[in-house]
């Protein structure tokens, strides 16, 4: 195969999407070439991104493609992400002095997820990245958590400042009655702690919100 020998021969980054998923896919089906599988797979899907989004049933039920196969490339996507992740985590000395930085720095790690994360980032007194965590994880309608579970991790980072950042996979990035409630109690056990909460971002798949900004934090807070 083609696709493969370019793999082997150090040029992976020249392969198209279609071309990335027949190299995963290894073999089509009668009358269909590993191509046109991986091709018909994408275009199913929609988008490369949106391809994870199928679940592993769902994507085992396309033609050429199967359980063996499916499992197969759901564990090259999350192989994928835990990398960018890293990447991501391993971010520290980033300066995180605007919302612009934190929606940056969250936004491959959170909007393609199609449940909610809460993550800390643990920031030093100049407000660099000392450590970030995901702290909790939910369903599409979001994630119970409690103030003291935050703080619990933040303090235990070293943090001199503290920024809260999840998402909506709902897409819809305005904070919930339940997400004021956890940020409004999160900034009472800060400030009883001497641990400036800086600032709670929520981030979907076009926009994102700062409850600083909305007011929820006062501008104490900052």
């Amino acid at each position: 195969m083609a696709q493969r020998e370019r793999a082997l021969q150090g040029r992976v980054a020249t392969l198209g999407d279609a071309e990335l998923l027949a190299v995963l896919l290894g073999t089509g089906c009668a009358g269909q070439s590993v191509l046109a599988t991986a091709g018909a797979l994408l275009d199913f899907a929609g988008s490369l991104v949106a391809l994870r989004r199928l679940g592993p049933h769902l994507m085992a039920m396309q033609r050429g493609v199967g359980p063996a196969k499916a499992a197969r490339l759901l564990a090259a996507i999350e192989l994928g992400r835990r990398c960018s992740l890293s990447d991501n985590c391993e971010c520290r000395g980033a300066g995180m002095q605007s919302f612009e930085s934190v929606v940056a720095w969250a936004r491959t790690i959170l909007v393609p997820l199609d449940h909610e994360e809460v993550w800390t980032l643990a920031l030093d007194g100049r407000n660099y990245l000392l450590q970030a965590r995901c702290v909790a994880r939910g369903g599409q309608h979001g994630c119970a958590l409690r103030a003291r579970d935050i703080l619990r991790v933040a303090l235990r980072d070293g943090a001199s400042g503290l920024v809260v950042v999840h998402n909506h996979p709902s897409g819809d990035p305005n904070p919930s009655t339940e997400d004021v409630t956890m940020t409004v109690s999160l900034l009472e056990a800060c400030a009883a702690v001497g641990l400036p909460l800086l600032d709670h971002v929520i981030i979907a798949r076009s926009k994102a919100v700062s409850l600083f900004e909305l007011g929820v934090l006062p501008v104490s807070a900052a």
